[in-house]
């Protein structure tokens, strides 16, 4: 076959290339930890279109500095890992993933910003020299702003985002990625979670409360008081501003940096808007932290930035294809709009049928993008669930520091702790708030706040006890308790609140219609030693029992007790029933228990009764209520004493429980665990499948351009079979002149060695001797190997050919379109 001609600039920027391939000091930073050689030949060589493409962006670079002398150089062509320059638009790999959490661009950039530390560009004011391919950022699990917006990019490009990366200038903070002057996110959603709890119980139709009356003498003191406070505090802040005030950036409007541009109309996305790729934040394009922006590009195109940026990026314009905005690298070349409109139109015309010799005819073909140079980017299950490295990120917050941890990696199941300050400088901790997962124990979340001095755990269903949240203080008198349980609790307790001088409960669903009680206990100092085999309200020194019934409507209002109040001290059972329709008062009754040998008699009860037609009670009547309410006084006792042991074995059960913290390991959890282990083996076998027909399949490329119709028709047909064939005849011919050039390279380099001998072979030593024979023998054995790899290379080259030809026609897509 002939050999292709190429250009003189192709040539140079090939021989560049070769030798870059063969030193390794072409290789910027030299941090990819695998050697070129193991890497594909993408990754180590460029196509004929790659060679033009870059011979247009170099020329492209020299009118652009000799036109815009005061602009910095574009970032068109840096060398990957290999050491070989590839055009930036050709780094962008479009990636779709069967992840649901890299469906949208909140889980793509949360995950990239965990996954990927910050690699900071060296010196801080140019563009980075070296662009790796998201492949290998992914494996060494570090990357610069550009690669690491590259890599989003590809991802949202993927899910059909229509997402480029910005080359630009940022603030300090944003390039470093320093969030010590910034709110934690995490207090901010605890704030907006508490707001809308609060909005959701102030309902409009909620009844509203009376007018409270208020002396205005008062009022005007209270407000000032409030005024001078405000002032003190607004003092204190402004100093605290003052004193985190950094010194001014030097640098500032000359940093670089990177990151994603997501544009409206695809994936339901109404405003453009910015992707900082460190952090993973969203930003409005008119932000202040973005300074001016330089170019943008995807896998499509590249454009210049021809607007002012000295307001920043406040009043810059979005839309690429105007031509006074945005000057393209490639004129005419395809882009996302075309791309869609290309296929509304193809589907349009096969509904109403038109044929090719109706449509109009086609533009002249231009050169377009080159498809991209990187391998398919793979994210396994196992990078999203350890997502940081070495299992771990901290992250420092104004006034706060996040630690997040993979799962299961601490044994007492900590997955993320959030320490909150007072001071600026991080010394004085004022609450350590810590989120636990997979606990035996049921155990969520801890928080211990060292201004009020309480200590909180909050629980999942399904624990002992029915505990669902804890908090404990200590005072000089004791330990106040709260305690909530779930509406299994056997007693249907929803909320317990102890304290050494009293105890509240609160029920919910009981069939007695009891919601609340409230215990009072005598002083410390008043308490004898309890006798443990008495079980009444004097053992157990309490002083008052007050206890709240829902309405109950199968009894009359004024027979339905509502209040029901123990007075211990004074032997007195006070009692209050419902309030009856269109009445002001309830009926109250009170009992004076009768001392012992004293007699019952309507004295030892008081009686208001608001229905004054009802017939008073009998004194025998009296008497049978006077002794059930003793038996119910007794029950109470019994209640209580229960209630204070619960707390008790409660409180011992946690003890237990933090000494001997364990996870999940049931055999139901191994199970399920085993389940998910097969399913994501399935999926991945599955996966891997898919790709490798991807890759077999030679027509995948070409039917993306037509928008992977799902029926060819026979122009298309024609069109595709002819395309395959005549890249793949150019993909033959570039090999085969790549190898005669390199053949030619090694015999040239090996008759130098000869002749630099034959001039100064009286001079050598006895090892520039060994040397000479040795590189002889090296250059000797290359030749042979490359004119060995040449000659079987054109021995086959027909042979390929003629097999590609037989595998299209039998392909079903083209079968019945082509000719026998």
């Amino acid at each position: 076959m002939a050999t292709k001609l190429v250009s003189a600039k192709e040539k140079q920027l090939r021989e560049e290339e070769e030798d870059g391939m063969n030193l390794e000091e072409t290789l910027v930073d030299g941090h990819d930890p695998e050697p070129p050689e193991l890497h594909p030949e993408s990754y180590r060589m460029n196509s004929a279109d790659e060679m033009r493409l870059l011979a247009i962006a170099d020329n492209f670079q020299r009118q652009y500095s000799l036109l815009y002398p005061d602009r910095k150089p574009l970032l068109l062509c840096p060398a990957n890992e290999c050491g070989v320059k590839k055009f930036v638009s050709t780094t962008v790999r479009p990636t779709t993933t069967s992840h649901c959490e890299l469906l949208t661009w909140q889980g793509c950039a949360s995950f990239l910003a965990d996954f990927l530390p910050l690699e900071p560009l060296e010196p801080p004011v140019d563009l980075p020299r070296q662009l790796s391919s998201s492949t290998s950022v992914l494996r060494r699990q570090r990357a610069t702003c550009f690669e690491s917006a590259t890599l989003l990019c590809s991802l949202l490009l993927g899910v059909n985002y229509d997402a480029y990366c910005v080359s630009g200038y940022a603030v300090r903070e944003m390039c470093l990625l320093d969030q010590s002057l910034q709110q934690c996110p995490l207090l901010d959603t605890e704030a907006k979670s508490e707001i809308g709890e609060q909005e959701r119980q102030e309902n409009k139709y909620t009844v509203k409360p009376l007018r409270e009356l208020k002396s205005r003498f008062l009022t005007q003191q209270e407000k000032k008081q409030q005024e001078a406070e405000a002032a003190l505090l607004l003092g204190q802040t402004l100093k605290e501003r003052e004193s985190e005030q950094r010194p001014a950036d030097f640098l500032r409007g000359l940093r670089v940096h990177c990151w994603v541009l997501v544009l409206s109309g695809s994936h339901s996305v109404q405003e453009n808007f910015f992707i900082d790729p460190l952090t993973g934040s969203s930003y409005p394009t008119d932000s202040d932290n973005f300074l001016g922006i330089e170019s943008v590009w995807n896998n499509l195109n590249y454009y210049v930035n021809m607007q002012d940026c000295s307001n920043g990026c406040s009043e810059m314009v979005f839309d690429l294809e105007d031509l006074r905005m945005w000057e393209p690298v490639l004129y005419g070349a395809t882009s996302k709009k075309q791309l869609i409109l290309d296929v509304l139109k193809r589907k349009e015309r096969k509904m109403m049928s038109i044929t090719s010799s109706e449509e109009e005819e086609e533009q002249p073909r231009v050169f377009q993008m080159p498809r991209s140079w990187v391998s398919y980017i793979t994210i396994s299950k196992k990078d999203l669930e350890t997502r940081w490295p070495e299992g771990k990120k901290v992250t420092h917050y104004r006034k706060a520091k996040l630690e997040r941890f993979v799962p299961c990696l601490n044994p007492d199941g900590l997955i993320t702790r959030l320490t909150t300050y007072k001071d600026l400088d991080c010394t004085e901790v004022t609450a350590v708030k810590q989120w636990y997962k997979y606990r035996n124990d049921n155990l969520e979340e801890t928080q211990i706040n060292k201004t009020d001095n309480f200590t909180s755990e909050r629980f999942r269903r399904g624990r002992a006890f029915h505990l669902l949240f804890h908090r404990w203080r200590s005072l000089p008198t004791g330990t106040e308790r709260l305690m909530e349980f779930s509406s299994a609790h056997i007693e249907y307790l929803v909320r317990r609140v102890l304290s050494p001088s009293e105890m509240e409960e609160y029920f919910q669903g009981r069939s007695d219609f009891l919601c609340y009680r409230r215990v009072v206990f005598k002083p410390p100092d008043q308490r004898s030693e309890p006798s443990y085999l008495q079980t009444d309200l004097e053992n157990l020194h309490v002083q008052t029992v007050v206890e709240h019934f829902d309405r109950n409507a199968s009894k009359p209002a004024n027979e339905d007790l509502a209040k029901r109040v123990f007075q211990v001290a004074q032997d007195r059972i006070k009692l209050t029933f419902h309030l009856m329709d269109h009445r002001f008062f309830p009926s109250k009754r009170c009992f004076q228990k009768p001392r012992p040998g004293q007699k019952f008699t309507q004295a030892l009860v008081s009686t208001f009764q608001v229905d004054q037609s009802e017939v008073p009670l009998t004194t025998l009547n009296l008497n049978r209520m006077l002794n059930e309410l003793i038996k119910e006084e007794d029950k109470v006792a019994l209640q209580i004493q229960r209630s204070l042991k619960e707390v008790n074995d409660i409180v011992a059960c946690r003890e237990q429980e933090e000494k001997e913290v364990e996870l999940w390991t049931t055999s139901i959890a191994a199970a399920a665990a085993r389940r998910e282990r097969k399913q994501r083996e399935l999926m991945a076998a599955q996966e891997k499948r898919w790709h490798q027909q991807q890759e077999r399949d030679v027509m995948a490329p070409l039917l993306i351009r037509l928008g992977n119709p799902e029926v060819l028709s026979p122009e298309e047909a024609q069109q595709l079979y002819e395309s395959c064939l005549s890249e793949f005849r150019e993909r033959l011919e570039e090999k085969t002149n790549l190898l005669q050039q390199s053949y030619e390279k090694e015999t040239m380099q090996l008759q130098s060695e000869q002749q630099r001998f034959q001039q100064s072979q009286h001079h050598l030593t006895q090892e520039d001797m060994q040397d000479y024979r040795k590189t002889c023998a090296d250059k000797t054995l290359q030749i042979a190997a490359i004119q060995k790899r040449l000659n079987r290379h054109t021995e086959t080259v027909q042979d390929k050919y003629d097999a590609l030809d037989q595998k299209l026609r039998q392909d079903p897509r083209l079968a019945a379109h082509l000719k026998a």
